[in-house]
């Protein structure tokens, strides 16, 4: 129990570590950016976890369970493959759109696609897959100091939503060259196949399936940019984010579950184990969602400071889809 609740803590800072460094960047960028930046961001950090999805087809969790099959460097090859040329075409897209002088949402889309599209480069599937949480953790924390160090540096000099949206996208290059090194190490070289019908197969639903649930939680935002003006989605964002900081405490439990459920063959243990941790995750959420609603005038003056008063009643509604969301993510990686 001990190590599993060891594993929870190091994959829920490695996979959603940026909620952390969020709220400590947080009231930095509220107070240079105002409601209007912080609502533009909003739009680019939705778009960075779809973009995220788009790349890496929402299936790391699937490819994950299959490291130690015969196959995996067929597997891994075509998956590079996949994911560096659904990248090509998001960069290309928003060169495009920044030539053609697109701005506001529109433009934060873009680049905010691009951001997520490079997260989504890294091999970081091969260690989750072999559990080696530990190493995930670390390789991934120095891409989030280096985010951390760029906006604190940057973002003063030059305030603007855009800068902000860099930083998180350039600093993800750590991570990639770091995982990429370490699983050259472990799993060999990585060579490109271009055997990619497979990959795409049996990705199809589940990125149909991601995008869905990416779609109505981080990446709502950028719906929401075409009716919303930009203050209203800073006020949105403001609430938004502290619900997503929960959430990222809560849904790596699945992740850690994740190699000790591959090695269970017996149908019956299988189901009984996953209904075990449906039933924890679900009994936490609803504590965290509970004492989130009781804080939530404090935590928004703390945070953000009185422009953003209000985003107190958003934040207590918001909080009570935590258990939902987290018994989803839940059972979609298992």
């Amino acid at each position: 129990m001990l190590r599993l609740a060891r594993d929870v803590l190091l994959v829920g800072f490695g996979t959603y570590g940026q909620f952390l460094v969020t709220l400590v960047t947080l009231p930095l960028t509220a107070r240079l950016l105002g409601t209007e930046g912080v609502g533009l961001v909003a739009v680019g950090m939705s778009a960075y976890f779809l973009g995220s999805v788009l790349v890496d087809l929402g299936a790391t969790q699937y490819f994950a369970a299959r490291v130690d099959d015969p196959d995996i460097t067929e597997v891994r090859g075509a998956y590079a493959v996949v994911r560096f040329g659904l990248f090509a075409l998001l960069v290309a897209a928003a060169s495009l759109g920044w030539a053609a002088g697109v701005e506001g949402a529109a433009r934060m889309i873009l680049l905010g696609a691009v951001a997520g599209g490079i997260w989504s480069l890294s091999e970081d599937w091969l260690l989750i897959g072999r559990g080696r949480f530990g190493a995930s953790t670390a390789y991934q924390a120095a891409g989030r100091v280096a985010y951390l160090v760029a906006l604190v540096v940057l973002l003063p000099q030059f305030p603007s939503p855009e800068v902000a949206m860099a930083c998180l996208g350039g600093s993800s290059i750590v991570t990639v060259i770091a995982t990429a090194v370490d699983a050259d190490r472990h799993f060999g070289r990585l060579v490109p196949s271009w055997r990619v019908g497979a990959t795409l197969r049996t990705a199809a639903p589940v990125l149909a399936s991601r995008l869905l649930l990416t779609g109505y939680g981080q990446g709502g935002a950028a719906a929401y940019s075409t009716v919303l003006d930009a203050v209203s989605l800073g006020l949105f964002s403001a609430a938004d984010r502290l619900v997503r900081a929960g959430q990222s405490v809560l849904d790596p439990i699945g992740f850690a579950l994740l190699p000790r459920m591959t090695r269970i063959r017996d149908g019956r243990a299988f189901r009984a184990r996953t209904m075990q941790g449906a039933a924890g995750c679900l009994a936490l959420a609803v504590v965290a969602a509970a004492g989130l609603t009781l804080v939530a005038p404090l935590v928004i003056r703390i945070v953000y400071g009185a422009e953003f008063a209000g985003a107190t009643d958003l934040l207590r509604v918001l909080a009570w889809i935590l258990p939902a969301t987290t018994l989803t993510s839940y059972v979609t990686t298992a």
